[in-house]
């Protein structure tokens, strides 16, 4: 893994950590991780393989992407407080994250370093799996849509939230 590639994947797992201490819900809540995952798909999604079962290996790595951001955005807490939306992420929202996370580096250590490439490179043959490229896009796919889940989720329940509260409590607190 390159430095840049460690430094994305610390910085991801810490803005859930820094979730686990309740903060108000603001915009930074929405456009840090969406800022970073939009760095990672700009740097890394060259193209989209469609080869073989190419498509099918990235359908699959998204869907597990998407199912893991819409849970870790259920067990994310939202609650108002003092006119403002207050949003903490829950054991379950925390491990989810690195779940995916933690999956996405292990896998790519492990098959760089730890001498998983053959295994690789006989999965993707007996799969159809035509090139690296896949993999990537792959798991490119499953970060950029663990995190956009995962923030919609949050935004649409943030809505309902300040819309059962009150109509005076901000869904975006522009403030803080």
């Amino acid at each position: 893994m390159t430095t840049t590639e460690w430094i994305t994947d610390i910085v991801l797992v810490l803005v859930v950590f820094r979730q686990l201490r309740e903060g108000r819900l603001d915009r930074k809540t929405f456009l840090i991780p969406l800022g970073i995952v939009a760095f990672v798909a700009y740097s890394y999604l060259d193209s989209v393989p469609t080869a073989g079962n190419d498509l099918v290996l990235i359908v699959a790595l998204t869907a597990v992407g998407a199912a893991l951001g819409v849970a870790g955005g259920v067990y994310t807490r939202i609650r108002a407080l003092d006119g403002h939306l207050m949003i903490k992420a829950g054991a379950v929202s925390a491990i989810l994250w690195v779940l995916g996370m933690g999956a996405r580096m292990g896998f790519q250590i492990w098959a760089e370093h730890g001498g998983g490439a053959d295994d690789v490179a006989r999965f993707s043959v007996a799969h159809h799996i035509t090139s690296d490229q896949a993999w990537v896009t792959a798991f490119v796919m499953m970060a950029v849509t663990e995190v956009v889940t995962r923030v919609a989720t949050i935004y649409l329940r943030s809505r309902a939230r300040a819309g059962a509260v009150s109509p005076a409590v901000p869904v975006l607190d522009g403030t803080a």
